[in-house]
């Protein structure tokens, strides 16, 4: 039998009110958890996850350090979004265990955060090399301008998975594309090329959710 202390977090009230977020996030750790395995407490935390200073966070890391039980976490951005921070609670001897990962030890956990964040840096530089490449050459029209737009899109796409949940959020709260793009710079969630959204970045991503009713005030 495995005794878990479960987290779960949403970034707003009205996310809270409405399950908006925490069904998936419980859905999940029903799947994860066997017949077996125990609960000993839930904690639901209603902030950006930016914050180190979570009051709810700290009372499921300070109970799982009494019993000395697992801190389960639905997917690792809801605990945090930082990988210092990530690399501190392993520090502390918590042993942390993601749903989306089942299989993977703690300290490969820290890894994927890591691998997260240079994957999002990696793919903004590829995305840059090839335009300027293309630049170069003179390219504008044709087949190769066709094959680069294809790729361009096809890494647009990969990065938007890495980011999928807080995307989801923001569209879901605002409303807006100009309140999506307050919210992804509010919770620290750079673009592609490592920058600030703004309402046109958010309505160019939208399209992977096939999201066109939005306004962009």
């Amino acid at each position: 039998m495995v005794e878990y202390v479960v987290y779960y977090r949403v970034s707003t009230e009205r996310q809270g009110r409405s399950g908006l977020g925490l069904e998936a996030q419980r859905s999940m750790v029903e799947q994860f958890l066997s017949p077996a395995d125990q609960v000993i407490a839930e904690f639901t935390e209603i902030q950006s996850g930016k914050r180190d200073d979570r009051v709810e966070l700290w009372n499921a890391i300070n109970l799982v350090k009494k019993n000395r039980s697992k801190l389960l976490i639905p997917k690792l951005d809801r605990f945090s979004r930082k990988v210092s921070f990530i690399s501190g609670i392993i520090d502390q001897g918590i042993e942390l265990v993601v749903c989306e990962h089942p299989n993977v030890s703690t300290f490969f956990l820290h890894l994927l955060a890591c691998f997260a964040e240079e994957e999002r840096r990696q793919i903004s530089e590829r995305t840059r090399a090839a335009l300027r490449a293309a630049k170069n050459r003179g390219t504008i029209l044709g087949r190769n301008a066709q094959a680069l737009a294809a790729q361009r899109q096809s890494e647009k796409q990969r990065f938007f998975e890495t980011i999928r949940i807080e995307f989801e959020e923001a569209i879901a709260d605002a409303g807006s594309y100009s309140g999506a793009a307050r919210l992804l710079n509010e919770w620290e969630v750079k673009t592609c090329k490592g920058g600030r959204w703004h309402p046109q970045t958010v309505k160019n991503y939208a399209v992977f959710l096939g999201d066109t009713e939005l306004q962009k005030a």
